[in-house]
């Protein structure tokens, strides 16, 4: 996911960076915390002591900046992360971390030498050999990245983002889940990822029902999930828009149609073909269902009750299983 630039680079450098840059990427891949993933380089490990001598060697300017593709020459305003490293391997194989920026365009004022740069961009990221030889030098970097905004919706309306969980994978071969970088993206952010193939999971998640077992106050991922397989094209935002079809139901156990509901009841809600979707208990226990055709089965005392109903998506209502 990361590309070099066309450098020539000491062989040892080079592989002691890049083993350092794949031990990150699978680390990030695996971390729910977006915010670990998004830098693609160690925060920590890759400082290193000050040189003695740094103080007394001349300094000069080195102005950074990025492209998103080479069609586009207008360089990245926002959302960019730059590490500045020494390219001289420390003993223990890391390399020292001598400057860092959050600037679309930042400056450095650095000694006369040789520097790994990197820039990152949500997912998207560049590393560069740069060398500073007694001149004020400036670098272009090329992500050759675009961005990726989903914005699942419910009917004709956007979907709380606190109310889904949303994962990206790239897909290998027949498997479109094959690979996870990230688990935890938000409805709405524009996401930084490199060109290629995406397969996205959008799942919706319950934060209104309740009396479900075993909820432990967190919301249940329910069955109403949406896939998406999409191209990121570098230098061009992406807008993909995720369709979900539900609705809450309520569940009410009654003596007749209308009725009061019985307390003391517990719910198990099945598909046609017979598998368990969720098991609440409560007098009228409520949750989130994808659309379609289900069978709730209500149990009171040592008595069994069986119903069928149909969920219409954004169509919210009560299901009642009558006791007879």
């Amino acid at each position: 996911m990361i590309r070099f630039a066309r450098h020539c680079m000491p062989a040892l450098a080079v592989l002691s960076l890049v083993f350092v840059l794949s031990a990150s990427w699978q680390a990030a891949a695996q971390d729910n915390d977006s915010d670990a993933i998004a830098p693609m380089i160690p925060r920590g490990g890759l400082l290193g002591p000050r040189h003695d001598n740094e103080a007394q060697t001349p300094h000069n300017t080195l102005l950074l900046s990025a492209l998103l593709s080479a069609t586009d020459l207008h360089p990245v305003t926002s959302g960019l992360k730059w590490r500045v490293f020494d390219e001289v391997t420390e003993a223990d194989g890391s390399h020292r971390l001598v400057a860092e920026s959050s600037e679309a365009s930042p400056s450095f004022s650095l000694p006369d030498g040789n520097y790994i740069v990197h820039c990152a961009m949500g997912l998207a990221g560049m590393t560069q050999r740069v060398m500073m030889a007694g001149a004020p030098t400036s670098e272009r970097l090329l992500l050759n990245a675009g961005g990726l905004r989903i914005v699942p919706v419910l009917g004709d309306q956007p979907i709380n983002p606190a109310k889904l969980t949303i994962s990206i994978y790239v897909p290998e071969h027949n498997n479109a889940e094959a690979k996870l970088i990230l688990s935890k993206a938000r409805a709405g952010d524009v996401i930084g990822l490199p060109e290629g193939n995406y397969h996205i999971v959008s799942t919706l998640l319950d934060t209104t029902g309740f009396g479900t077992m075993a909820q432990n106050g967190i919301a249940n991922a329910t069955n109403s999930v949406v896939n998406a397989d999409l191209r990121v094209q570098p230098g061009k935002l992406t807008d993909a828009t995720l369709r979900h079809r539900a609705a809450v139901m309520t569940l009410k156990l009654v003596n007749a149609p209308g009725g009061e509901a019985l307390a003391n009841s517990a719910f198990t809600i099945l598909t046609p073909g017979g598998d368990v979707i969720r098991e609440l208990i409560g007098a009228f226990p409520s949750l989130v269902l994808a659309e379609g055709e289900y069978v709730a089965i209500a149990r009171h005392g040592d008595k069994t009750y069986q119903a069928t109903f149909k969920v219409e998506s954004t169509h919210d209502r009560d299901v009642e299983v009558v006791a007879r």
